[in-house]
């Protein structure tokens, strides 16, 4: 996503509100983002949401790229751990974590780390980026099977989210251990 310009406060604030309302309604309802609806939440004239986001994907972009940031941050530590194992266990018990919100599990579970990712905000194209980097290195070690694609990790992730949506969230631990265990090369 381009560099949003500079905001005057109140501008600002209203951005703010409109994000934050339509976090609150995924959360609430999921998809789709009704504008009139985002608006009157935000509390501000349905005009101004669409100003600051022309278009649902506009806004549910916005909504994910901030907690994408942190994601990149914590995959980069994935990146450098010692062991690729561990690295690559600690991004998919990350990208079990994160699809529990709303906002990023739409962007997240709908897109391809392969191919066109031009709807994505930058940290999410990185995040990619970054999972083709963690299974690489796992690959590259003899650690993990030499078939599996970034896409696969993503996948696998989103199951075990599932799994965890209807099951016990005390698991995922469990769950993301049993995935690392079945991702092993075998001897």
């Amino acid at each position: 996503m381009d560099a949003i310009p500079e905001l005057r406060a109140d501008a600002a604030r209203n951005r703010s509100l409109v994000l934050d309302a339509g976090r609150r309604h995924l959360v609430e309802h999921g998809l789709p983002l009704p504008m009139n609806a985002i608006a009157k939440s935000a509390g501000v004239g349905v005009g101004t949401a669409y100003r600051h986001f022309p278009t649902q994907s506009d806004l549910v972009r916005a909504i994910a790229e901030s907690a994408f940031s942190d994601l990149v941050r914590q995959a980069r530590a994935a990146v450098d751990a010692a062991d690729p194992v561990v690295g690559l266990r600690t991004l998919l018990d990350m990208a079990v974590r994160s699809l529990a919100d709303p906002a990023l599990a739409v962007v997240l579970a709908g897109q391809s780390t392969s191919g066109a990712d031009q709807g994505l905000p930058d940290p999410a194209r990185e995040l990619a980026e970054l999972t083709e980097k963690v299974l690489g290195r796992a690959q590259t070690a003899g650690a993990v099977r030499s078939d599996l694609t970034a896409d696969d990790v993503r996948r696998l992730a989103c199951g075990i989210q599932h799994a965890v949506e209807i099951g016990d969230p005390a698991s995922v631990d469990v769950y993301v251990d049993v995935l690392v265990a079945g991702l092993r090369s075998l001897p």
